[in-house]
């Protein structure tokens, strides 16, 4: 990897960046919601008291991890436009999200993703999905950006990566501890500022440097502009990514607990759906900043501006080197490990809140106090991150294909979550015995098929692209679900749940028709882009 030969100067503005960032954290760590004592919702839901841009914002620095800043200035790079698919297919389930999801946990008083189960299906449902939520918090959340952070440290400052690893996981500890998701929300919307006005800084350089659009344009592949790549396309054949995104969609925005607590934790409906909508709207132009400058990168190397690249994701490290002026190259690369530690910061604090309000105050101590319960959470919350550095140290040590094992762990455990969250809103006869088979057979099946496809067995010929794989799991889930539902006297349901909320006729928990507008307006706007890019 081509270094960075950083100066004092960019030393000092990430050093100083990242303690403005954890002093911020402190302070609203320390700043108790007026009017409300200290409680559960103070702690994991910031007092249900967030407006939508904070909502919005939060929900962007989250979803905007180094990995993805990384890989998409990488494969950008070496294949262009078609990875905006992923962002631009997004403004759907955001959507979905808003009206109807939303409506729907709010309507209920859902704090969990496990409580909503819990609601809905039954104790079993509920203990499966506590333990599945713990499960991806620690390793999807956590431990892979937490290992992906550290890499990075290593390779631009040489810090070793066990060391990488303890730096981060106690800056982040050190303002999520006490401040809970409040903390993270207001160093999360700060990031989130920053990282755009870098990007676009980035995107100007760079076409000027190139010689603007037009030559932009001339200099790059045909195929680099056009979103659906053929179904032979090894990569990114656009059949794979238009059945396969939907199930990722659904799980990722509407059901993961720390994407969705942040919606839950908005002062009125309408700002959660209002932060869902700011979601979308980042997303239309995410494509711009973050995958355009790979491409500006593949047409600086061309020219021979730039030296060739080792590897394709050194792209980003090349363009924040080779624009950026001295100072804004520390802010850069400090936006980049802060976005590390927002990412931890938020999965502990999932890990925290899906462990004190479902573990611990139903099962393991249902009397606990609000005190009680804070405490424990936070004890909960230094022993979660003392396992996920230790699980992250030991990932650092596989091969250098963490970014597709982290993507590929996501996509395996998609289906089952997605799958019960949406039939069981959208169906009202779905049962608590199907709920549970789907989650514990469902999750089995999937893994198990995850992991032959990534060790290639029996053949790497005999799986199909992981997309699709995806949906096909799905899809089956669905039936198999609908199927067990349909036998008679099969453990009909109780439910606890307002099923009425689907139809969103009490007035506080509809949806206005400022937010339907604002939602028609994106969605004629993907449309022509889709139009233009095709």
């Amino acid at each position: 990897m081509n270094k960075i030969q950083l100066g004092l100067v960019d030393f000092s503005v990430i050093i100083g960046y990242l303690l403005f960032l954890i002093l911020v954290g402190i302070y609203f760590s320390k700043k108790l919601i007026k009017g409300k004592s200290a409680g559960d919702e103070d702690l994991f839901l910031s007092g249900r008291s967030l407006p939508w841009y904070k909502v919005g914002l939060s929900i962007f620095s989250t979803n905007v991890s180094p990995g993805m800043l990384v890989a998409y200035f990488g494969a950008a790079y070496t294949s262009g436009m078609v990875l905006a698919n992923f962002e631009w297919m997004a403004w759907f389930f955001l959507l979905l999200l808003s009206i109807l999801f939303i409506p729907y946990y709010l309507k209920n008083d859902i704090s969990t993703m496990p409580e909503f189960l819990l609601k809905k299906f039954g104790k079993k449902s509920h203990i499966f999905f506590t333990y599945f939520s713990m499960f991806s918090s620690i390793f999807i959340w956590v431990s892979f950006y937490l290992c992906i952070g550290a890499i990075v440290i290593n390779q631009l400052l040489g810090i070793p990566i066990y060391i990488s690893v303890f730096i981060i996981i106690a800056i982040a500890v050190s303002y999520s501890l006490n401040g809970g998701l409040n903390s993270i929300v207001h160093t999360g919307m700060i990031q989130s500022i920053v990282l755009i006005f870098i990007s676009f800084l980035i995107v100007i350089l760079g076409l000027y440097k190139v010689g603007g659009v037009h030559q932009l344009i001339e200099n790059v592949p045909s195929d680099y502009w056009i979103l659906f790549k053929p179904t032979n396309d090894q990569s990114y054949p656009w059949h794979a990514i238009w059945l396969g995104y939907p199930v990722l969609g659904i799980w990722f925005w509407c059901t993961d607990q720390t994407i969705v607590q942040r919606t839950l934790a908005a002062k009125s409906i309408e700002d959660g759906q209002k932060g869902a909508l700011l979601v979308a709207a980042l997303k239309v132009i995410i494509p711009f900043l973050f995958i355009l400058p790979g491409i500006i990168c593949f047409v600086l190397v061309k020219d021979g501006q730039f030296k060739p690249l080792e590897n394709p994701d050194h792209a980003y490290i090349t363009m924040v080197n080779g624009l950026l002026p001295t100072g804004l190259i520390g802010l850069a690369l400090g936006t980049l490990l802060v976005s590390v530690i927002n990412d931890v910061a938020a999965g502990l604090n999932s890990f925290s809140t899906v462990f004190s309000i479902d573990l611990y105050a139903k099962k393991i101590n249902p009397t606990a106090t609000h005190l009680e319960i804070n405490k424990v959470s936070k004890k909960v919350l230094v022993i979660a991150s003392i396992v996920a550095a230790l699980i992250a140290i030991f990932f650092s040590t596989t091969d250098k294909t963490l970014f597709d094992l982290g993507q590929s762990l996501g996509t395996y455990l998609a289906p089952p979550a997605a799958t019960v969250f949406i039939v069981g809103i959208l169906w009202k006869k779905a049962t608590p015995l199907s709920a549970e088979l789907t989650l514990y057979i469902g999750t089995i099946v999937c893994i198990s098929f995850g992991f032959c496809q990534l060790i290639g067995f029996p053949s790497k010929e005999f799986w199909p692209h992981y997309l699709l794989l995806c949906f096909y799991m799905m899809a089956i889930l669905v039936v198999f679900m609908v199927l067990i539902s349909l036998i008679p006297n099969n453990n009909k349901n109780n439910f606890i749940v307002n099923d009425s909320s689907t139809n969103l006729n009490n007035e506080i928990f509809k949806t206005s028709l400022f937010v339907k507008s604002l939602w028609v307006i994106i969605a004629l706007l993907m449309i022509f882009l889709y139009f233009i890019f095709n």
